[in-house]
């Protein structure tokens, strides 16, 4: 549309919502002049679009506008005829509140903030509403019922960014004239319209230094470039409205770019931003100060809504809360940590007010949630037995509070504390000494970890949860994978207190020392599986399993006759190598690690069917069992 004419709709649109709107109003609406905004009411009159209506009131001679029937109908092209809302992330930045509740569902000032744009998007009658979701996607179930939206599921939520997110959406955008909305935004204003001149982006002017995406435009309020950062800029903030034309242009470099290597972490923006020059005209959509909010952090909620400060509504805060004895506006500084595989893990700060103890006044802390589905896989009130046996050893973190119904664990943070690294010959040779400090330790359990058990287990749990084992050969591994087990058994192996979880990232080393972390599946077991169970995690290969055996033997790497290899075996391999060949030990080791590879396939599938994704992780995992039978056959184990 030529700029006349976009102007003319805005117009057009202004005297729609409200009959008795000004000049005044309509030039606000324009941002120009009361003079020009004159001459441009007097074009769409030219156009046919309004008619012009005198009418006398006592001396004086008031005018008004109407819309003609040629102007409702030029109108209409214009109207807005969906919208999208995404709501499929995670919102790190939001924990603990999103570990139960997905950004968009939490309140402000009393009402939720995806529930205020759906109401602001029908007060202007936009009534068909996608909701694009993802992670909890129940919890979104209740708005079909309560406002008849639809919902569609982002099976790339937790893996990859909204560019993703855009390319399963595109049949939403397709053909229509459409808003996009995060869910998480929170709108003072109702700044929708039934109808919409042009594709637009909404933009908050940031005073100062910022780290937002900074737009350039033309004379025309067209954006012609957008950087991260700046000084005193108009940045990319809250909604969008593309209209049909525009999406026409957009969608297929939107699919062009996500079958792209390299673009997960792409945002939809990223493709926008790449190709300006290629696309229609998009222009900025400037609103004033304080009427969009994208909170970025529990922190700003907190300054926003007073509610947040001592009452979030999250469990895990109201936990910590009543442990420390403080209130929730001292537990601060809250992050997101790297998720693990079966938790959910937060980092916090206790603020340093002389109000509080001094055992934790501004120290800082983890608390883990378990995941879901974890109450069926681990036995927490075993995982709480542990750490009460183990805690002479001084190898674990320090535990502040332990809950063995719900599995809710705070412990404290290690500043400066880092992951092993099990390339570096010297930190593996540090932790397979803590591990043999464990197995040696004489430390007697009131359980085992029972490997037939655990792979019945979960199989069990995996036909309970409505899926299937997918691999077709399954049926003749888990035959291989019982006659693995009947050697093993046959070899009357000594138990001792086993980790099993022993991944290097389980390792870490601190101030005060190298210290063991998460202790879920531990029990009495041969100690070496923990050796196994270190290897596959790491993605040993098994040549580099026999040098991992080496290492806990505390035997140097470079080549030993076997009599000199003998002799540290006997001499210092513990309870876990005596009586053991150093043939014998690696094939036992081999064993476990196609034993385990099975177990942890099965917990991954299991997993997977309650919506959680692993990737390639348990292909890996199978195949080392299948690559361990055959090593196994060749050494005529059985």
């Amino acid at each position: 549309m030529s700029k006349a004419s976009r102007e003319s709709i805005i117009i057009l649109r202004t005297l729609f919502e409200n009959r008795e709107s000004t000049q005044r109003d309509i030039a606000q609406q324009l941002e120009v002049s009361l003079g020009k905004t004159n001459k441009l009411i007097a074009e769409t009159v030219e156009e046919g679009l309004l008619s012009k209506v005198e009418s006398s009131e006592g001396r004086g001679r008031n005018v008004s506008y109407e819309i003609t029937e040629t102007g409702r109908r030029m109108l209409e092209k214009y109207r807005v005829e969906r919208a999208l809302i995404l709501a499929s992330g995670f919102g790190s930045r939001f924990v603990p509140l999103t570990y139960e509740t997905p950004k968009g569902l939490l309140e402000v000032f009393g009402e939720r903030m995806i529930e205020r744009q759906i109401r602001q998007l029908h007060e202007v009658g936009v009534r068909d509403i996608t909701i694009m979701v993802g992670y909890l996607k129940e919890k979104f179930d209740y708005l079909i019922d309560k406002y008849d939206v639809k919902l569609i599921y982002n099976p790339e939520y937790s893996d990859k960014n909204t560019l993703a997110t855009l390319y399963h959406a595109k049949n939403v955008l397709k053909g229509k004239n459409c808003y996009i909305l995060s869910s998480d935004n929170w709108m003072r204003d109702n700044i929708y319209h039934s109808f919409e001149a042009d594709t637009w982006y909404a933009a908050t002017f940031m005073k100062g230094e910022t780290r937002e995406w900074a737009m350039e435009t033309g004379k025309n309020g067209a954006i012609k470039d957008v950087r991260v950062g700046g000084c005193d800029k108009w940045c990319m903030y809250g909604p969008v409205y593309l209209t049909k034309e525009f999406s026409e242009a957009f969608l297929p470099l939107i699919e062009a770019y996500y079958k792209m290597p390299g673009t997960e972490q792409f945002y939809w923006e990223d493709v926008l931003i790449r190709n300006l020059k290629n696309l229609p005209d998009i222009y900025i959509n400037k609103q004033p100060e304080g009427v969009v909010y994208e909170f970025e952090n529990l922190e700003e909620l907190r300054r926003f809504d007073e509610k947040y400060v001592n009452n979030s509504g999250s469990k895990a805060m109201q936990l910590v809360s009543e442990i420390f004895g403080i209130p929730e506006s001292e537990i601060i500084n809250i992050k997101c940590l790297k998720a693990g595989m079966t938790n959910k893990s937060w980092y916090f700060n206790v603020s340093d007010s002389e109000e509080i103890s001094e055992k934790y006044r501004n120290k800082a802390f983890i608390c883990r949630i378990p995941g879901p589905g974890t109450e069926k896989l681990i036995n927490r009130r075993q995982e709480g037995e542990v750490y009460k046996a183990v805690a002479g050893l001084d190898i674990t973190e320090e535990l502040v509070y332990f809950d063995a119904e719900s599995g809710y664990k705070i412990s404290r943070y290690y500043h400066g504390a880092r992951n092993a690294d099990f390339d570096n010959v010297e930190e593996l040779s540090q932790c397979m000494s803590v591990l043999k400090k464990l197995h040696n330790s004489g430390i007697k359990l009131g359980h085992d970890f029972d490997l037939k058990r655990e792979l019945g287990n979960y199989e069990k749990d995996i036909k309970e949860a409505g899926a299937e084992v997918p691999y077709e050969d399954y049926p003749a591994v888990r035959m291989k994978a019982e006659e693995v087990l009947g050697w093993i058994d046959s070899l009357n192996r000594p138990k001792t207190i086993a980790h099993i979880d022993s991944v290097k990232d389980n390792f870490i080393f601190t101030d005060e020392g190298l210290k063991m972390i998460d202790w879920e599946y531990a029990g009495m077991a041969d100690p070496l599986l923990d050796l196994a169970m270190s290897a596959i995690y790491s993605y040993m290969s098994f040549d580099k399993a026999k040098e991992l055996v080496r290492v806990y033997a505390a035997a140097p790497t470079d080549a030993l006759t076997e009599p000199e290899l003998q002799k540290i075996f006997e001499s210092r391999g513990g309870i876990a190598l005596n009586g053991l060949s150093p043939d014998d030990a690696y094939a036992i080791v081999i064993a476990y690690m196609g034993l385990g590879g099975l177990l942890w396939a099965l917990w991954g599938i299991y997993k997977m069917a309650l919506g959680e994704s692993f990737g390639d992780y348990t292909l890996k995992m199978y195949r080392y069992f299948k690559d361990s039978y055959k090593i196994l056959r060749k050494l005529e184990k059985f």
